[in-house]
Order: structure tokens, then C-alpha cells, then sequence
């Protein structure tokens, strides 16, 4: 059983295989589609991209599709950038421009109003047109500086109290258990094992 990830980042890509490799499934990527086109992401919500990226792909490819909509919600900005994460500094998707914006946006506000969180929607499309979704999200504070070289977007200001580090700081394992998309992937991998059954009857 083959299932494609609506996603061209090789950093989500990468989190999503280890996400799903115990279910026993080929995934691929729009890498392996590279004439599927982006989906625009016009929705208000996280929930609305998720399901429009996933019912696209699978149609344009035949086969199940998974899709994420993911960004970062900070108190003190009133819950900013949200569905905007990934273009908050512009369209080219510059992640150190994004940090840097953030990180400008935050100058000055005390530790006690830095409150934020990842959340995510997780979205399952087949060719037929069915979707389904499942949610996680992940509380954390934003740091006064960028810290740790792994992961990608607002990872390196992304700091986890209990854990005493940020997400560009802990392990992939480790995140992958904690994260809003770990959190929506556990939820989502119940759906996916029903559809991969249902399709090997």
C-alpha cells in the first residue's frame, strides 16, 4: 500500500515517515508527483487546508493522501501568525525571515506573555473523496533567541518548559512524541490503518 504526503518540505517529510513507519506502508511524497501542483491555501482554518490539500492529491494521484496544516499561535500577538506561519515574512516561505519577524514582533515582552502553541491538523483524503481529520496541539513560550540547529520553521524559539529545550534542540524521537503533528499523526495512524485495511480485504 502506497499513501502520498501532500508536501514538497523535506523537514516535514522526514518527520512524517518516522511518524508512520510502523504501519507497514510505502510513503511517498509530491516529490514522486512533481506534476501535481501546490494547493493553494486560501482556508481560514487549519482544519480547511488540511482537507483541500489532501482530497487534491488524492484525486490527482489515486491514491490515499495525507495532508497537514500546521502553524504557530502566539498569545501576545493575538493568536499570530496562525494559519499564516509558514508566510509571515512574505510569500517565498523564508523561515529564518519568519523567525526574524517573530522575533521583532516579541522585542521587549516579558517571559510571563510569551506563551504560544503548535497546533496541527491532520487531514486523510482518498480518490473518492472522503476526509477525515484529527488534531494536536502543543503549548510552549517563545524564546528571546534562536536555539538548537535541528528541525525547521519557528522550531529554534520554540521552547518546551518541561523539557528545558526547544524543538530545533530535542530529539526527533522525543519530538515526534510531544508535537502537535505527533499528537495529530497518533490520531490520524488509526484512521490510516482503517482505510489501508479496508483496501487489502
Amino acid at each position: 500500500m502506497e499513501i502520498v504526503l501532500a508536501t514538497r518540505n523535506s523537514g516535514k517529510v522526514k518527520e512524517f515517515k518516522a511518524l508512520l513507519a510502523s504501519l507497514g506502508v510505502t510513503v511517498l511524497s509530491l516529490e514522486d508527483y512533481q506534476w501535481v501542483p501546490e494547493v493553494e491555501e486560501d482556508g481560514s482554518t487549519f482544519k480547511e487546508n488540511a482537507e483541500k490539500k489532501a482530497l487534491v492529491v488524492a484525486r490527482a494521484t489515486g491514491k490515499i493522501a495525507v495532508a497537514d496544516d500546521s502553524g504557530l499561535e502566539v498569545d501576545f500577538l493575538g493568536g499570530a501568525p496562525g494559519v499564516h506561519s509558514a508566510r509571515f515574512a512574505g510569500p517565498e516561505r523564508d523561515d529564518g525571515a519568519n523567525n526574524r519577524k517573530l522575533l521583532q514582533l516579541m522585542e521587549g515582552v516579558p517571559p510571563e506573555q510569551r506563551s504560544a502553541r503548535f497546533c496541527c491538523v491532520v487531514a486523510v483524503g482518498t480518490p473518492e473523496g472522503k476526509v477525515h481529520t484529527a488534531m494536536g496541539t502543543c503549548p510552549g513560550v517563545i524564546l528571546q533567541k534562536p536555539a538548537g540547529e535541528g528541525g525547521f520553521g519557528y522550531d529554534p524559539l520554540f521552547f518546551i518548559p518541561e523539557y528545558g529545550q526547544t524543538f530545533a534542540q530535542l530529539e526527533l524521537n522525543v519530538k515526534n512524541k510531544i508535537s502537535h503533528r505527533g499528537k495529530a499523526f497518533a490520531l490520524a495512524a488509526n484512521i490510516i490503518t482503517q482505510l489501508v485495511n479496508v483496501a487489502e480485504i
